[in-house]
């Protein structure tokens, strides 16, 4: 009788200590359609999070009691806690519900219109075509003689005046275009450059999948964005785009090396 005690104390001890650590939890999001692409899954308790592939497929860290928070932009959000059985066998599936829009009623009203313009056009009586383009057009009350000062607040300061051409048209392939103010050109070239650094950790992903990253160079999942911080300074995101993917693996599979072995002291 003490031995079955004993063995049963030391079951229930090892099964408590193992769901005390966190493990790696493989899942897939579904709805009635398919697999759900970019559903953003977060683990409440620990602020972690990560969306899902192109397949469905996404992995997340959590423990047994640990609440999770999937939402997506045409589905319900859903909480789901994990269980005992979701943390030993390290998969879960979890599907969603989609968002139906019902638009409101409306009252259909027949008219005389026979859909040709020629014909409708001249059903609308001419008074009235005639009466609004007067409203639109009557400038009786403007004094066309009073010169308007300028707009300025301090007449000591002359802000920057644009003289443009309003006929000028742009010029072709290989021209140049005439533009209205002086930074325009490099205000959207900056745009252009913040675009392609937002979107480069996704196309990233996409390409390399998540083994590359989170078996291969053991990064965790939440340090994803800091490990692509961290090998900035070697130019992957400006070797992505000249489409040199190969020296962008190189880069990323030695700098993975020394950065585990910096967040491991932290």
């Amino acid at each position: 009788m003490v031995k079955k005690l004993l063995f049963f104390i030391l079951l229930t001890s090892s099964i408590t200590f193992s769901q005390s650590k966190k493990v790696l939890l493989k899942g897939k999001v579904i709805d009635s359609i398919g697999v759900v692409r970019n559903a953003n899954i977060v683990n409440i308790k620990s602020n972690q999070g990560t969306f899902t592939s192109d397949l469905g497929y996404f992995e997340i860290y959590a423990n047994v009691g640990d609440s999770l928070r999937i939402s997506s932009i045409q589905h319900k959000t859903k909480t789901l806690v994990v269980n005992s059985y979701n943390y030993q066998n390290k998969i879960i599936t979890i599907p969603l519900e989609l968002v139906i829009y019902t638009l409101e009623e409306f009252e259909l009203r027949r008219n005389n219109l026979s859909g040709r313009l020629g014909i409708d056009s001249k059903s609308v009586p001419k008074n009235r075509k005639d009466s609004l383009l007067r409203a639109a057009m009557d400038f009786s009350n403007v004094n066309m003689k009073i010169v308007e000062e300028e707009d300025y607040i301090d007449k000591r300061v002359r802000p920057n005046i644009n003289n443009t051409d309003p006929t000028r048209n742009f010029v072709g392939v290989g021209g140049s275009a005439y533009f209205a103010f002086k930074y325009s050109e490099k205000l959207w070239k900056l745009r252009r450059e913040l675009e392609i650094k937002k979107a480069f950790p996704y196309k990233i992903m996409n390409e390399l999948g998540e083994d590359f990253f989170f078996k291969k160079l053991k990064i965790p999942v939440e340090k994803y964005f800091h490990f692509l911080d961290y090998c900035n300074p070697f130019e992957i995101e400006n070797l992505h785009h000249k489409g040199r993917i190969l020296e962008v693996i190189k880069i990323l599979r030695r700098e993975s090396i020394s950065y585990l072995n910096i967040i491991k002291k932290e």
